[in-house]
């Protein structure tokens, strides 16, 4: 959710703007859908909600953030450049980050969302409709 937050915050044609420059086709389209697929997609995973169906979605989104920027920064999402009196300067995130979110993912789809989640059965009426 946060991430699809400050993408709003920051403005999605900003978005758009990278993923022009990255060479998406319908930049402002997939910015917007960007948006939308992680603020849902998150509040449905923070509620345990809908889970296998918004998986895809999210895991789109962390696909094409991997093959499109990540990857070629390697596998860290830390990179420790330098240190000095202002703090601590790091380098462009690698493709870790996103790989732990997809196995949250999966693990979610495969594990359930557990007994906290907002458990809205099988068809969505707010009923425990398992078996």
């Amino acid at each position: 959710m946060e991430h699809g937050y400050a993408k709003l915050a920051r403005g999605p044609d900003d978005f758009a703007n990278i993923l022009h420059a990255l060479g998406m086709p319908f930049p402002t389209l997939l910015a917007w859908a960007t948006v939308g697929v992680e603020i849902i997609g998150g509040l449905a995973v923070f509620l345990g909600a809908y889970i296998p169906v918004v998986s895809l979605p999210m895991a789109v989104v962390l696909l094409v953030a991997i093959f499109t920027v990540h990857l070629p920064n390697g596998f860290s999402s830390i990179k420790l450049q330098t240190v000095n009196a202002a703090g601590a300067h790091f380098g462009q995130p690698g493709y870790e980050t996103d790989l732990l979110y997809l196995a949250g993912l999966a693990s979610l789809i495969f594990g359930g969302s557990g007994p906290l989640a907002l458990n809205l059965g099988e068809d969505g009426d707010g009923r425990d409709n398992r078996a």
